[in-house]
């Protein structure tokens, strides 16, 4: 099987979430959705060309994705096992089973190389409380989102700037955008300021758990036809979904 070379993702493909509270700030941890695994896999090596499983061994999820080999037409599996959610089990499981099982064949395995992100409390709403014990607890509710990032030669992370969701203001960067390596190209579009299909399928994928149709994202980006927005308009748009609730 040839080497397959699955690019890096993108700042619009990378979400934060919120991994620790303190008195003093809070850090974050970056990861991808399942739908950009999906969406990396069709441009690669084609949406008839891999496949997912899975397996319950025990009480534990496993998921196998397997993909085509285009010279002898054998399938190549890979595999790990997914850990549940707090929300819905059997569902967060399968779709960690899958992030895991892509990570193993290559896909987003640049989020190993992030740095420790830490935002300090003022660059966020901290909430304190005190539980029935007496010990106080932190809770913060804010949303943010990758603006920038960058790689070196070898798919680390060298550049990274994080935005708060709500008044989009820079709330930590690592490195120069401008020395860092340019964000993997996406194929499928001939213009390189224009997002491409797989772009336009994430929109479509994540509206269609908003309730925002096709139509809908047009208009409050004034274009004719999504294939006319820009990669910045994509970005903008992934940010307006995140502050909306899934209506699914």
């Amino acid at each position: 099987m040839k080497t397959l070379n699955f690019r890096t993702l993108t700042a619009g493909e990378i979400d934060c979430r919120i991994a620790t509270v303190k008195e003093s700030g809070i850090s974050l941890l970056l990861y991808k959705d399942a739908r950009v695994d999906q969406n990396i896999l069709d441009e690669v090596v084609g949406p008839m060309n891999w496949s997912r499983s899975h397996q319950l061994i025990g009480d534990r999820l496993y998921c196998t994705v397997s993909i085509r080999d285009g010279e002898t037409g054998e399938w190549v599996a890979k595999q790990d096992v997914g850990t549940e959610s707090y929300t819905e089990k059997e569902k967060g499981q399968a779709s960690d089973s899958f992030k895991r099982a892509c990570f193993n064949w290559g896909i987003g395995r640049e989020l190993y190389t992030a740095p420790f992100i830490w935002i300090g409390r003022v660059d966020c709403s901290i909430q304190e409380a005190v539980d029935s014990r007496g010990q106080k607890r932190y809770t913060c509710y804010d949303s943010f989102h990758v603006a920038q990032i960058g790689y070196d030669e070898n798919r680390n992370i060298n550049a990274l700037v994080i935005k708060k969701d709500k008044g989009g203001k820079v709330v930590y960067t690592l490195g120069q955008k401008q020395t860092a390596k340019a964000e993997s190209p996406v194929p499928s579009t001939s213009d390189p300021g224009l997002i491409t299909q797989a772009q336009i399928k994430t929109l479509l994928e994540t509206g269609k758990k908003k309730k925002v149709n096709r139509a809908s994202i047009c208009a409050t980006f004034g274009v004719k036809m999504m294939e006319e927005m820009t990669t910045e308009q994509f970005k903008e748009c992934m940010s307006r979904f995140r502050g909306l609730p899934d209506q699914e």
